[in-house]
């Protein structure tokens, strides 16, 4: 590897967030103040987003391993954007569940250079690097509260099946290498065009990418990888569960859309798979959000669901179906975390969790929370004209485009599904009566009003003003070059 490939300014990003991470963990042992740490973590943010944005090589680097281009630009901002909001929304809050606020802000600086990384690669050598960096560092941060027994059990439940989902990953990568005899994705995309019959081991290719779809569906929380996911994200703290159910979905679907560009050779049938797997898991995610009454267990089974609706986008096999994914997923940032955020502003500092009883009445008491919640539960349902509304739209438009009707059609029916639970929320929230839970609720601090004022400007924003954001997205998919 000679020193003309490695251009640092291309990991620039990462370069800063590794070095925030050190200097977080060093600042922990002298500084007394502990809300340092934070700020600290919010500046490494700022500074690694705008080095995504103003530093930008186009060639590839590290010998063709990570690529600087739309896409990997694209989900960059949006990790980085829903790190930053994670930051925030913990403000004032870390001190509730850990006395280690310094480890807390260094894994999650660590795992959103993971998920960069992720996003960024083009080569599976360096996929499996950013996903067991990631990984590692949310085994840990799920199980930070450590006085919470269910938090330790979802680390520990996170773990293991994260663990065998890897090997699922390792041992698909391994498939892929043998029929191809390359792990980048520009070599094994050329020789799948040029020679696909005549490969040596072509019949490994399919199960290598079956195996990769376990590994990349349990990050995903498909069905039926999707076990986990309840547990974790009633069980981990809420800014823990707010910036892995946005963040590991922007990283993984990314990275999920660089390899089907690479290995997609037109086959009707993976496209049929996709299309069964997202109505398999959509649906079972709504059917099985119907009855919970915690709202984070809620939004876990929700957030299956809306990982069914991206998915229909990847199954239309066309430029339409990636465009509307990748819309999608920076809707879902904004309206997700704006939903975890109203939750943690509700949430006793006792408490990891909220249930139905506690928002019953919420507007008389607290209108601001109460306004801000029916804007999200609104945006997560569907409706126009904030941004869920466009994002279904693009992913359904995708799916007709690509001669299934029918998956849309399913989406549709979905949706109006998950409009029960998200508007039951609504409907506790102005029209139950105030009960003793709601009385409880502590003082909002201006970081979590913050959090809450941005994500719901976007969540608007977005929706009215979607053109930039398309024609970047667009241009990330022309640059995907998909056969």
């Amino acid at each position: 590897m000679t020193l003309p490939t490695l251009n640092f300014l291309a990991i620039l990003p990462l370069l800063i967030l590794v070095a925030a991470t050190l200097l977080v963990l060093l600042a922990d042992l002298v500084v007394r103040n502990k809300r340092v740490l934070t700020f600290l973590g919010l500046l490494a943010v700022a500074a690694s987003l705008a080095a995504v944005l103003l530093v930008r090589p186009a060639a590839p680097t590290f010998q063709g391993m990570t690529l600087a281009d739309e896409l990997g630009l694209f989900a960059s901002v949006a990790i980085l954007v829903a790190t930053g909001l994670a930051l925030l929304l913990a403000l004032e809050r870390t001190s509730d569940f850990t006395r280690r606020p310094g480890a807390y802000v260094a894994l999650l600086l660590l795992a959103t250079a993971g998920m960069i990384v992720m996003a960024k690669a083009s080569d599976f050598i360096t996929i499996f690097l950013g996903l067991e960096i990631l990984s590692l560092s949310l085994y840990i941060l799920v199980g930070f509260a450590q006085r919470d027994a269910r938090s330790n059990e979802a680390a520990l439940k996170y773990f293991l099946l994260g663990a065998f989902a890897s090997g699922f990953f390792l041992y698909g990568m391994a498939l892929i290498y043998a029929a191809t005899g390359s792990t980048n994705l520009a070599e094994i995309s050329k020789g799948i065009a040029s020679h696909s019959a005549s490969l040596p081991f072509a019949p490994l290719l399919p199960i290598g990418v079956g195996l990769l779809l376990v590994g990349y569906g349990f990050k995903l929380a498909l069905v039926p990888f999707h076990m986990w996911t309840p547990d974790v994200y009633q069980g981990a703290p809420t800014s823990v569960t707010a910036f892995m159910s946005v963040a590991t979905k922007t990283a993984a679907f990314a990275s999920l859309i660089r390899v089907l560009a690479a290995v997609w050779s037109g086959d009707r049938p993976w496209l049929l798979a996709l299309a069964g797997l997202a109505v398999v898991t959509m649906t079972l995610g709504n059917l099985a959000a119907l009855r919970q009454t915690s709202l984070k267990r809620m939004l876990a089974y929700s957030s299956i669901a809306h990982a069914g609706y991206v998915l229909t986008g990847l199954a239309a096999g066309n430029d339409r179906g990636f465009e509307g994914a990748l819309y999608y997923l920076i809707a879902y940032t904004f309206m997700n975390l704006g939903a975890f955020a109203t939750i943690q502003a509700v949430q006793r500092r006792d408490q990891n969790d909220v249930t139905t009883e506690q928002i019953t009445g919420l507007s008389t008491q607290r209108p601001g929370l109460a306004l801000l919640m029916t804007v999200f539960m609104f945006a997560l349902t569907g409706m126009p004209p904030l941004v869920g509304f466009f994002g279904k739209l693009y992913v359904f438009s995708g799916a007709v485009q690509g001669g299934m009707t029918w998956l849309a059609i399913v989406g549709v029916i979905n949706s109006a599904i998950a409009a029960y639970y998200y508007l039951r929320v609504t409907v506790l929230m102005y029209m139950g009566g105030a009960t003793a839970a709601a009385g409880d609720i502590p003082r909002t601090g201006w970081a979590v009003w913050t959090t809450l004022v941005i994500t719901a400007v976007a969540t608007l924003a977005l929706g009215l003003w979607q053109q930039p954001w398309m024609e970047s997205i667009r241009e990330a998919v022309t640059l995907l070059a998909l056969r």
